[in-house]
């Protein structure tokens, strides 16, 4: 009965861990998706005006459409920029980011609600496995990420969008799709930046959390011995 109630347990924790850690990876992309203040500060960090020719009010204009276009609290169902035509593969392509983005802002939900529910089964009972293990994921991935990233950048940009999309529509032509001008690699390079800040920091917190509630168990169980 104690081996069943033990692996039982293990399980338990395994699932807390996976699905925390999703739903940190959820929450660090839709935050920084909603995070608008980094592509403004790249405006001029950039200098996007002496580089594209357009002015900021144009370049803000544009890329609010398209940050609208992917947030699913806004409703936008077809992407039309202000002041720049859009080829048909450019189309596709936002269409098939805007689902990834779709599905990441239902995950974080569905995994904050789930992984809340297991949370609340969890520490009554004094398991803190799962958040140890959520620590460790959130605190190790994005340290691998980071290092791959800062190495080849260009190479880890690359091999991100042959994972996440199977054609090549996201390789655009200024011409044809001159957004591509207002959104250099370095700003994605920023906000990949972010995210894994992001998830670094939710592992700290969670570490944190599980260290403060591990000191609390045995003060308590300290305590009656004592007396």
């Amino acid at each position: 009965m104690g081996l069943r109630m033990g692996i039982r347990s293990r399980i338990g924790d395994l699932l807390l861990g996976l699905v925390g850690f999703l739903f940190f990876v959820c929450l660090s992309v839709v935050l920084v998706l909603n995070l608008r203040c980094i592509y403004y500060f790249d405006i001029d960090y950039l200098d996007l005006e002496a580089e594209t020719g357009y002015s900021e009010e144009l370049i803000r204009e544009n890329y609010d459409a398209l940050i609208d276009y992917n947030l699913l609290i806004k409703g936008v169902d077809k992407l039309e920029f202000p002041d720049f035509p859009m080829s048909d593969e450019a189309e596709i392509h936002f269409k098939e980011v805007k689902r990834i983005f779709v599905a990441l802002q239902i995950l974080c939900v569905v995994s904050g609600i789930v992984g809340l529910i297991l949370l609340c089964r969890k520490l009554p009972r004094r398991e803190y496995g799962g958040l140890k293990l959520i620590s460790l994921l959130t605190f190790l991935v994005p340290i691998v990420l980071g290092v791959c990233a800062a190495l080849d950048w260009e190479a880890f940009f690359v091999r991100f969008h042959e994972l996440f999309f199977q054609n090549d529509y996201w390789l655009f032509d200024p011409i044809t799709d001159p957004v591509i001008l207002i959104l250099p690699d370095m700003f994605f390079a920023h906000c990949a930046a972010a995210i894994l800040l992001i998830l670094f920091l939710g592992g700290i917190l969670t570490g944190i959390a599980y260290r403060l509630l591990k000191r609390k168990n045995k003060r308590q169980q300290a305590g009656p011995a004592g007396e």
